[in-house]
């Protein structure tokens, strides 16, 4: 049997290991995809330290994952052989439950998430349920159109169903994997935006990406400053920092949402009274559908918004996870397969 070269891990907390594997074949409903790029997400910390349920091992995680699709399954009638496709996230609803009933697959009492449940992107093939691929733009690179998948599409589909309108001031905390993709939508989709970090040194960056305006709070208090500029409709929080979401808070104008996509465990502290009397909200976005994948990736194809990639072999995972974590990623690292 033909093999194939995936990055594993064994047990909740084991170190990635480089096997090889049979080439598995499709089953009904799916399609295998001969990977060309997987981005690293800090997501994948869940199956790498086993913070997930239900999660079994051994397990090749990665859930930004680009392609072609090499083989088709029993009942798939949507892709052929040969196109470009991308999995992110989603990786499969049932179809049947009451949430996907109403047409919200993301909140399916089954859902699957790529390189979860089953196996992900950090190998030379993966199989992919047929409803959670997306077509790939031409004009993307896989390299480029990796890391759009999650990072790209959770900052793009939080905006668009945000509150805010065009002209809007939105800032965007943070300006790392996913607050340089979020500067870059904000400002492309028409918000006056202005970006939040830590630090004189990321200003530039900032401005280039297409900030009006970016605030340091080691200089500043950002939520002063939001307030001056008459308070911000939507505050995009991308860092995992949860104590730096709390002192966002104040900066939201009337009917402010903070919109949190960053990770973090620790809890976002707010009173009633800081609610309350301006009508803001707190809120939370997880990824999207496949068709949201398209209209991410169809997006940057038209506005030429990027990823600012660093790309590593598949059998260096292992140091491109712990770029990843430690923060000396910039800003995403993908690997290929070539």
């Amino acid at each position: 049997m033909p093999k194939m070269t995936v990055v594993q891990l064994r047990s909740p907390g084991a170190p990635f290991e480089v096997v090889t594997r049979e080439i598995p074949a499709p089953g009904a409903n799916q399609i295998r995809i001969k990977v060309q790029a997987c981005g690293i997400c800090h997501s994948d910390l869940f199956v790498k330290e086993g913070y997930w349920p239900g999660l079994q091992y051994p397990r090749v995680t990665g859930h930004e994952v680009a392609g072609v699709v090499d083989e088709i399954g029993p009942g798939v009638t949507q892709w052929t052989k040969g196109q470009r496709v991308g999995v992110g996230w989603h990786g499969g609803h049932c179809g049947q439950c009451e949430s996907c009933r109403r047409g919200d697959f993301m909140g399916c009492k089954y859902f699957q998430v790529t390189g979860f449940q089953e196996d992900g992107g950090y190998a030379q093939y993966m199989i992919a349920r047929s409803e959670a691929v997306a077509i790939i733009p031409a004009v993307l690179s896989p390299a480029e159109a990796a890391p759009l998948l999650c990072a790209g599409l959770t900052t793009f589909n939080s905006l668009r169903h945000s509150t805010a309108v065009a002209g809007d001031l939105v800032a965007v905390q943070g300006l790392g994997g996913l607050g340089h993709l979020g500067i870059q939508f904000a400002s492309k989709m028409g918000f006056h935006t202005v970006a939040i970090g830590r630090g004189k040194d990321k200003e530039p960056l900032a401005l280039k990406l297409g900030a009006a305006r970016y605030l340091d709070t080691d200089a500043v208090d950002a939520a002063k400053e939001l307030t001056n500029l008459g308070g911000a409709s939507v505050i995009l929080a991308t860092a995992p920092d949860s104590k730096a979401m709390s002192e966002l808070i104040d900066g939201l104008g009337v009917g402010g949402q903070l919109l949190v996509v960053g990770a973090s465990a620790d809890p976002i502290t707010v009173t009633p009274i800081q609610l309350i009397g301006s009508r803001r909200s707190v809120r939370g976005w997880p990824s999207g559908t496949a068709r949201d994948s398209e209209d991410t990736l169809n997006f940057c194809a038209l506005t030429g918004i990027r990823a600012m990639v660093e790309t590593l072999p598949l059998q260096q995972a292992a140091v491109g996870y712990e770029r990843m974590m430690s923060g000396n990623a910039r800003f995403r690292v993908v690997l290929t397969m070539t």
